[in-house]
């Protein structure tokens, strides 16, 4: 997403090399997208169901496409 849109930003973070941040995002698998702090994907999602995912949880009024809580530490 974010090669189509100059509005998305992405980085990726290897997790062991960067313990404090896994911990902050509790990071129990990979991969797992974290977006503006407080919508999680988990797993490696097809395109076209991450994009719908984000899309979704961007939407809905807590966020997060499963309901859960968001991020913050």
């Amino acid at each position: 997403m974010a090669f189509a849109s100059p509005h998305i930003t992405a980085f990726a973070v290897e997790a062991t090399e960067y313990p404090d941040l896994a911990r902050r995002y509790r990071v129990t698998g990979v991969p797992k997208t974290v977006v503006n702090d407080r919508i999680e994907i988990l797993g490696a999602l097809p395109e076209d169901a991450f994009v719908s995912q984000a899309l979704e949880a961007e939407s809905s009024p807590g966020g997060d496409p499963d309901g859960s809580k968001s991020t913050d530490p």
